[in-house]
């Protein structure tokens, strides 16, 4: 693979509502470049292999993670699609396609790899691309660890060039991301799990700083708007760097705090998406608000300096 690893889809697909693990994805990233430099061979629907080692180089991870992330991605992938909407040639009318990844797909554990075939509806949206599409670095993506970052930061590189997207109703980015209907039904857990997560990890791991606005209508949040830009040169990174240094001394004070504040602190939205990797979905703290805060004070109480993403108190303030 070249050194400049760039990820190039066609905006249908990058507008597209679908729901895929991160194993998913990543074997498409890996599709996509492979598919690119090998193009008479896509073209002639050919087949594309992927090794477990370039997942392994890739995203850094261990030689058996690799190859229980393909072999898990193979059986997720041929049952995966993925849905957009755009105006029907012959009718003029709004049409919504449904179309499958892949035509077939193998793992041959022996030889660590996957083998896979795009589906014929595929193909175009990443090869033979239209004047709409956008581009970035796969390296860009890499570390993100939700499903949910990635489609965030793919559909923000899509406004690129103007630093923000347009107004997305809440029921159109839920399907954009791929959060299933019985998932965070309630708003602030929406928000929570998912975009300030999202929105977390994109600004750590990223080249962009990304935020959000929310729409209301009346006291309903009905739509989103993201908000991004370049990170600092590496100069002022460095400046900022040694601004946080000098509040360390601060960060993991909690002395003074009483339970009403601890928990005012466990509710921010913020220190939700920052520290939800503490704790298990299916554990109690993971399955309601109450279990949450109840858990975090005790965490802030008996080790506060397991908190060390800024300080404390910063999280009274919201």
């Amino acid at each position: 693979m070249s050194d400049k690893q760039l990820i190039t889809k066609d905006n249908k697909l990058i507008g597209a509502s679908y729901s895929l693990g991160i194993p998913e994805q990543r074997l498409i990233f890996l599709a996509i470049i492979e598919a690119r430099e090998q193009k008479q061979l896509i073209d002639a629907r050919g087949v594309l292999q992927i090794k477990a080692k370039s997942y392994q180089e890739q995203f850094k991870v261990e030689k058996h993670t690799s190859y229980d992330a393909l072999k898990s991605a193979t059986s997720g992938l041929f049952d995966a699609h993925f849905e957009y909407e755009d105006i029907h040639e012959k009718t003029g009318k709004l049409a919504r396609h449904v179309i499958r990844w892949v035509q077939k797909i193998s793992y041959i554990d022996a030889a660590g790899m996957v083998e896979l075939q795009f589906t014929d509806a595929v193909i175009p949206l990443i090869t033979r691309l239209s004047k709409q599409y956008t581009e970035y670095e796969l390296k860009q993506v890499s570390e993100l660890q939700s499903e949910y970052s990635i489609r965030l930061y793919e559909l923000m590189m899509q406004w690129k060039t103007v630093g923000k997207t347009n107004k997305i109703s809440v029921d159109d980015l839920r399907r954009k991301l791929g959060v299933e209907p019985e998932q965070y039904k309630k708003m602030n857990n929406f928000k929570a799990r998912v975009l300030d997560h999202a929105i977390n990890q994109i600004n750590k791991h990223t080249d962009i700083q990304a935020e959000y606005d929310q729409h209301k209508d009346g006291r309903v949040i009905v739509g989103f708007t993201f908000k991004f830009k370049a990170k600092p040169t590496t100069e002022k990174a460095v400046s900022i760097n040694k601004k946080k240094d000098a509040d360390t001394a601060d960060m993991f004070a909690v002395d003074g705090l009483n339970d009403k504040q601890l928990g005012r602190i466990a509710r921010n939205p913020a220190f939700m998406a920052e520290y939800n990797h503490l704790v298990s979905p299916t554990s109690p703290a993971g399955q309601s608000q109450q279990g949450w805060e109840f858990e975090m004070i005790n965490r802030l109480k008996k080790d506060p300096t397991q908190f060390n993403k800024r300080p404390i108190r910063d999280y009274l303030d919201y």
